[in-house]
Formats: structure tokens, C-alpha cells, sequence
């Protein structure tokens, strides 16, 4: 029998027991020889025995892997992220040893797709203005018809054919709602494809999903959020730096579009940003992404991964150099 291949865990210590509750805990120790009491939050740390480490097991709050690092950790194959983007740990010297990126991505996707078909029915019912207005008047009219609410035949723009955008439509496709979508390199099929410029034009509600790239900078500013219709509500949980923060309260202060916000530009907003007492402007702390029990999916589908990796199996999950340039 072959040797378990020495790993070493990669993050913030803080998450461990979350992305890895004892089961799963067990079930890596027979994958691998792991110290399961040891967590890399840097590799400077004089425990670490890099020399022997073949697959790192990464999560939030990972140090870069650059040149420097992996020359000390020559036998090193194989990187199992624990959380979404690899952007902030993956250097080119990572593709340039040939290493095996594997994200968890796929896992984290769930929750976010869940908040944001709970936001768009929720938007669509009119939750969010109504609940301001009931917390203001503390009264209404029992009985009393809202005109303008109903999720039935409701237009909604998914903006970015994403992971989480695809699997937003998968959620939503029971609901009798209208979809469209827009993504210049990827069908969906079975859903209207449309430019941004007609989706913006005909949606009640527009969620994002695209990545933060230098080309989807600021695609929602001024010119974009005027093609939104009145009453239309824009929703982000993808990366704040898709919408113009001064051109989108701009947009709320007039009262012409709401928009529920999961990230920002800058995140944190400042303390005194407008945002925090727009009426339209419905704010969570970037909580759409796993916490809390959601942790342990991500733990799950790098256990699942490891498996395949050392059974030789394909990856489900690989993340390849061309890959990052159209993710998150």
C-alpha cells in the first residue's frame, strides 16, 4: 500500500472547524497525512515542513503562492481552495510549475443562487418598499389590493452566465417569471439571450453576475442604470465594482429605481455613504456567499476532490490559467 501524500491546510485557522467538522476531518485523514492541528497562516511559520507537502489544502486568508514558496515546497502538486476565487493565492509561477488548482466554487455558488431568488421574489412581491412604508406608518388597509406587485409574468434580467448565474435561472425556472439573459460568451439554453442594452430596457429586475474584469467595470454606471425602467430594481451579490456607486444613488435618490446590495464600492461603504439611509437601498454584509453551516459543503467538495486527484480521477472542479481571466 502507497504512502498517504503529506498535506498541509492553508488559511485562516479561525474557519477550519467550519470547512471541516470532525467527520469530515476523518474522512480527510484517510486520504492524506495531515496534521490536523496545523494551519498554515503563513509560510514563514518555522512548523511548517513545506519540503514534504504535496497538496495543499487552501482556504480565505491562504498567503500567496509565489515563486519563493513553491521553490521551498518542491514536491508540491496539487491546490485544493476551500472557498470561491483563487485569484489572491494563484501566481503565475503556480501554472508555471503545472500545478493542480482545484475551487470550491460550485459549492459556494448554492448560497449565493439562494439569496438571490429569495431577493428577486421578494423584490417582485414588493417586500422591501412595503416593509419600509408599513415601518414608517405603522398602519394599512387590511384587504387593500397592491396594484403593482406579483411575481406572475415579472421580467427578470440575469445579467452574466456565471456558475451562479446559471444556477440563479435553474432556481428560478419554476417560478412564472419572464427570464433573459446576457453574456457575450455563453449560452444558456432554453432561456432568451439578449443584449444588456434590452435586457436593462425591458427587466423589472436586473440581478448580476458577471465577474469583476477590466471590462465589466462599471458596466452598471450612469448611461446603464438610465435604460432601467421606473420602478426597476437592480440586485448585486456578485463584485461591487460591476455598478457606479455615485451614479447608482444618484438613480435611488431620484426614487426611480430600488436596488438590494450584497456588496459595494468601496466594501465597507463608508460610515456616512447615503446608502445606509436610502429607503430603496436594502443592504446585507456580503453574507450571500457560504457562512455559518454552508461552510461544510465547501470542506465537502475539496474532500471529494481530493479523492479523485489521488485516485488519478479527472477533476470536477479544476480551475486552469485561461479560467481566471472569466471568474470571479
Amino acid at each position: 500500500m502507497s504512502p498517504r501524500p503529506k498535506a498541509l491546510f492553508a488559511m485562516r485557522e479561525e474557519h477550519l472547524a467550519s470547512l471541516f467538522p470532525a467527520p469530515l476531518l476523518r474522512r480527510l485523514d484517510t486520504l492524506v497525512d495531515i496534521d490536523v492541528t496545523l494551519v498554515a497562516e503563513s509560510f514563514d511559520d518555522p512548523r511548517l515542513d513545506l519540503a514534504e507537502t504535496e497538496i495543499l489544502i487552501t482556504g480565505w486568508g491562504c498567503p500567496p503562492l509565489d515563486a519563493a514558496v513553491l521553490a521551498r515546497a518542491p514536491r508540491l502538486r496539487g491546490v485544493l481552495h476551500a472557498a470561491g476565487s483563487v485569484k489572491s493565492l494563484v501566481t503565475p509561477a503556480c501554472w508555471e510549475r503545472g500545478l493542480v488548482v482545484s475551487s470550491a466554487a460550485e459549492a459556494n455558488a448554492v448560497p449565493v443562487a439562494e439569496y438571490t431568488v429569495a431577493a428577486v421574489l421578494m423584490a417582485g412581491k414588493g417586500v422591501f418598499a412595503l416593509n419600509e412604508r408599513y415601518q414608517r406608518e405603522r398602519t394599512f388597509t387590511l384587504a387593500e389590493i397592491q396594484p403593482s406587485i406579483g411575481n406572475n409574468g415579472r421580467t427578470v434580467g440575469i445579467v452574466g452566465a456565471s456558475r451562479i448565474g446559471r444556477k440563479v435561472i435553474e432556481l428560478l425556472s419554476p417560478y412564472d417569471l419572464d427570464l433573459c439573459v446576457y453574456d457575450p460568451y455563453t449560452l444558456v439554453p432554453g432561456v432568451r439571450q439578449v443584449s444588456l442594452e434590452e435586457l436593462l430596457r425591458r427587466s423589472d429586475i436586473v440581478s448580476l453576475h458577471a465577474p469583476a474584469t477590466a471590462e465589466t467595470r462599471h458596466m452598471m454606471d450612469r448611461v446603464s442604470l438610465a435604460l432601467l425602467r421606473d420602478g426597476a430594481v437592480l440586485i448585486n451579490t456578485a463584485r461591487g465594482s460591476l455598478v457606479d456607486t455615485d451614479a447608482l444613488i444618484a438613480e435611488l435618490k431620484s426614487g426611480r429605481l430600488s436596488a438590494v446590495l450584497d456588496v459595494t464600492e468601496p466594501e465597507p461603504l463608508p460610515s456616512d455613504s447615503p446608502l445606509f439611509d436610502l429607503p430603496n437601498a436594502f443592504l446585507t454584509p456580503h453574507i450571500a456567499g457560504s457562512h455559518g453551516n454552508e461552510l461544510s459543503r465547501m470542506g465537502t467538495a475539496v474532500v471529494d476532490e481530493l479523492e479523485r486527484l489521488i485516485a488519478g480521477s479527472p477533476l470536477a472542479h479544476q480551475v486552469t490559467h485561461d479560467d481566471l481571466e472569466r471568474v470571479a
